[in-house]
């Protein structure tokens, strides 16, 4: 029972730096991962006042470094641009703040299983975002837990009841959708390297209950997740190789659980989609895409329609290009994409250092990973796809990986202990 209150107690956590919330009693400043950073600077001085040493890895110290050149860019284009749109100019900021949040987080982990690894934080966040998925459809159902979520946690929700969106406790939107994609792709590459997961049935079946609805619920809140549903089913039938026809001894047991887990949710989708209104028309619109294919030929959607008539913005003059506008957070421009945002606010030059800033977080996981490296290759390349659609950054998932010591990156290379990494 300890235990099991110390894993809630720690999902609970998780959730609050992953999906951060704010309270509607408290300053709209205040919000938990401000909370959790805190907490994880004290932390790391009373560690490293215990160690006698402050440890701070060359890695990180380049990662710093890109995101202090950053934010010194976008502040010199507020500057010369007469501007006080300092969103990104204060990037360095928010780079700490994940990252001392992420401090919190790992080391609660650690505290509660003696050890921080890529499995334990995957199944966390699979949790997570299972139970926001969840919590979505209770909200959207039971009046009483939405009024109590409404009154209480600061997120927006005036404009998510508008559009009438799904929405969790800090998900929503394409935030939301972001972040259950990498969960998705971290979950398949878990799945796909871990044997002793896979052959732990009932840890396989609670990884692969979590893919699918997030995969599905997910869509409902934010058809951003359809990426990372994309991406972690190609990686499975890339890795496993099933495209051969020829499904190894090592695989057995998983796609026959797999297999299952498809028949049960495509039962249970088919039959809410029927029975239920409300199911039905949010299963439509987290895959209005594939209902237009089948329904019309044509694999289309009403956002991606309009950003691809009316959201393509680019800059008109040479300064714009280089060093961008300073104008960001105000919606000037019109556009959602993140190419667009971005060189329009820092130009070219602060747009390339922070692609660049996300190529050098994901190549240094890529040789730490060992086998599990194959989920940095898929984060960098979720980066760039995202970008096609909104700006944002996926630094809050780096953050954590930051936060593991050299053993426990050793640990995650060896493949000799079952449950442990």
């Amino acid at each position: 029972m300890k235990q099991l209150f110390a894993v809630i107690f720690t999902g609970i956590i998780v959730s609050c730096y992953y999906f951060s919330f704010g309270f509607a009693l408290l300053p709209s400043s205040v919000n938990t991962k401000m909370i959790l950073a805190i907490i994880g600077v004290l932390l790391y001085v009373v560690n490293s006042i215990r160690a006698k040493r402050m440890p701070l890895s060359m890695n990180l110290l380049g990662a710093m470094g890109f995101a202090i050149v950053f934010s010194a860019i976008c502040f010199y284009s507020t500057d010369i641009n007469h501007t006080n749109d300092y969103t990104y100019a204060s990037y360095i900021v928010s780079f700490f703040t994940w990252l001392g949040g992420a401090y919190s987080v790992v080391s609660l982990i650690r505290y509660n299983h003696g050890t921080a690894s890529f499995r334990l934080l995957t199944a966390y966040l699979a949790g997570v975002c299972t139970a926001q998925c969840i919590l979505a459809l209770l909200i959207d159902r039971v009046q009483p837990l939405k009024a109590f979520v409404d009154r209480y946690i600061d997120q927006g929700q005036e404009f998510l009841n508008e559009v009438n969106r799904l929405y969790g406790i800090g998900a929503s939107l394409d935030p939301a959708g972001v972040r259950f994609s990498i969960v998705l792709v971290l979950i398949a590459v878990l799945l796909s390297r871990n044997e002793f997961v896979r052959r732990d049935r009932k840890y396989m079946l609670g990884l692969l209950s979590s893919f699918f609805i997030v995969s599905v619920v997910g869509s409902m809140v934010s058809r951003t997740t359809g990426l990372g549903m994309i991406m972690g089913l190609t990686y499975l039938i890339w890795s496993t190789r099933i495209v051969t026809l020829v499904i190894e001894k090592e695989y057995m047991k998983f796609f026959s659980v797999f297999v299952f887990m498809i028949a049960v949710v495509a039962a249970i989708s088919t039959y809410l989609y029927n029975a239920d209104h409300a199911f039905h028309e949010n299963l439509r619109f987290g895959f209005e895409g594939f209902f237009n294919w089948v329904e019309t030929g044509v694999w289309k959607t009403s956002s991606t329609d309009k950003l691809n008539s009316q959201m393509w913005i680019w800059p008109t003059d040479n300064q714009t290009w280089l060093i961008g506008s300073g104008t960001f957070g105000l919606f000037t421009f019109g556009t959602d994409i993140g190419y667009c945002r971005f060189i329009l606010y820092c130009g070219l030059i602060g747009f390339g250092v922070f692609a660049l800033f996300f190529v050098y977080n994901g190549i240094l996981f890529f040789q730490k990973a060992g086998r599990y490296k194959w989920a940095f290759c898929l984060l960098i390349m979720l980066s760039f796809i995202v970008w096609l659609k909104v700006a944002t950054d996926i630094f809050l998932i780096y953050a954590l990986f930051y936060c593991f010591t050299e053993r426990e990156w050793e640990g995650n290379r060896l493949v000799t202990n079952p449950l442990a990494v």
